[in-house]
């Protein structure tokens, strides 16, 4: 997966890269996509800059406030991305370093009002190299028109003990993480710092997303503890989703993107085919409504889950009184399956990246099948995934949250089929052994032959 797909780049972005393990090569990678896909993009500094990190662009433009003013420097960037689609602004270089000063957060500012640019990506503090950090009080300088932070860990740091050798700011990490001087370094560690106003969202604007990005992730052990960083810091609702990868690896820099995924049971129905109440039916000693509940949250780990009622309010709900989850009444639900679905997605939270929509008519449907839909998508960001058994298409399915504004246009019984349809060709497939996905019940007679 490419980062500008992982970062859900929007109109005019102005990304912040903090932290350390990393952030040079995520900017430059990330301005080299851009530049392939004819965005123009401006890299920047507001912190200080290497001279072998200002040789990583095609092209660099010095900008000395003292003698020039803005408008002055236009020119030169503007025929700069007209030639390589990117363009670095620094300040003004040291000899005796080689190293240049940053750009001030507020030139930035008014670089991006200025509209010459897709894209502004701005490495905003500095790390020493240290593949870990907490900042300084002076740091970091993230402007104020910042709509992206990007904090960096690399994760050659496990294991490592926290000491000013491995990390910089040990003793701030430290006093973040509460962690002890010397200690090793464990993933809950990093968690916490990345999740700390005083650490990975320092300084970060209001409205600004915040999407960690955990590097260096070159061998099953590392995965499996950017796996359990990721899950502890998608508790913090500050936290738009996280970034797994090895932004060395021009080809595939991010491995999986997790964030969360919005479980909608659907149970809103009248049954009128059924005959009686599908919601009340019963399999193997429990209700169909609380056998559906029951395997969305077995899947969820602690992400949100939404039920939506309309007939049989009373008794379903009574039924799920003490599980941990949403109701919705769904007083339109006469008008068909796209009103339940459309009432769940209003429901979820704003920062969900997916949505799985289960029928509650599915009460042979196992936990594993969603877990392997919610996988799919980490490792794809693909817009819809399917189950397939014995390649037939099964339900439920994912639906992207770039597809959310089209499911609320759909009117009538047809739920998603007609967004499935659409997108086949970019969807992914599961393959299940589990013939559930197929086995839904319209009829009573249906249920007595599964019955035996």
């Amino acid at each position: 997966m490419k980062l500008a797909q992982a970062l859900r780049l929007k109109p005019a972005e102005v990304i912040a890269f903090v932290g350390g393990g990393g952030k040079t090569t995520a900017m430059f990678g990330l301005a080299a996509e851009l530049a392939q896909q004819k965005r123009r993009v401006l890299t920047t500094t507001s912190t200080r800059i290497f001279a072998a990190q200002i040789k990583r662009a095609p092209a660099h433009v010095t900008f000395d406030p003292a003698r020039q003013r803005l408008a002055d420097i236009l020119p030169q960037l503007e025929a700069a991305l007209d030639q390589q689609g990117q363009v670095l602004l620094i300040g003004q270089v040291e000899a005796s370093s080689g190293k240049a000063w940053g750009i001030k957060p507020e030139v930035i500012d008014a670089l991006a009002a200025t509209g010459h640019f897709e894209v502004i990506l701005n490495e905003a503090d500095g790390s020493r190299m240290r593949p870990f950090k907490a900042p300084a009080a002076h740091e970091p300088v993230i402007p104020a028109s910042t709509s992206l932070v990007v904090p960096v860990v690399g994760l050659d740091v496990l294991g490592q003990p926290l000491d000013d050798e491995q990390v910089h700011r040990a003793e701030l990490v430290s006093r973040v993480s509460g962690l002890a001087l010397g200690a090793p370094i464990t993933p809950t560690t990093i968690a916490a710092v990345l999740v700390h106003p005083q650490g990975g969202l320092k300084n970060a604007p209001p409205a600004a997303r915040v999407i960690p990005l955990l590097n260096k992730i070159g061998n099953p052990a590392r995965l499996a503890a950017a796996r359990q960083i990721a899950a502890e810091l998608l508790q913090a609702s500050s936290i738009d989703s996280v970034a797994l990868g090895a932004v060395q690896s021009a080809a595939n820099p991010i491995h999986q993107l997790w964030s969360r995924s919005g479980l909608v049971v659907l149970a809103a129905g009248g049954s009128s085919r059924f005959g009686s109440p599908k919601q009340l039916a019963r399999w193997q000693g429990q209700t169909f409504i609380e056998r559906a509940v029951d395997t969305a949250l077995a899947a969820a780990a602690g992400q949100p889950v939404v039920v939506v009622l309309g007939a049989e309010i009373e008794q379903s709900r009574a039924l799920l009184k003490d599980k941990p989850i949403e109701i919705i009444i769904n007083h339109r639900w006469g008008q068909g399956q796209s009103t339940s679905m459309q009432a769940g997605l209003a429901a979820l939270p704003g920062h969900v990246g997916s949505a799985i929509f289960v029928l509650v008519d599915l009460p042979q449907l196992t936990p594993d099948v969603l877990t392997a839909l919610i996988d799919r998508h980490r490792q794809t960001l693909a817009p819809i995934v399917w189950p397939e058994f014995e390649g037939q298409r099964g339900n439920p399915v994912l639906f992207d949250r770039a597809l959310f504004p089209e499911l609320k246009q759909i009117r009538g019984d047809t739920g998603g089929r007609a967004l499935i349809k659409m997108y086949a060709a970019q969807a992914e497939r599961v393959a299940v052994e589990n013939p559930a996905v197929l086995q839904d019940f319209d009829r009573p007679e249906d249920l007595a032959e599964a019955h035996g």
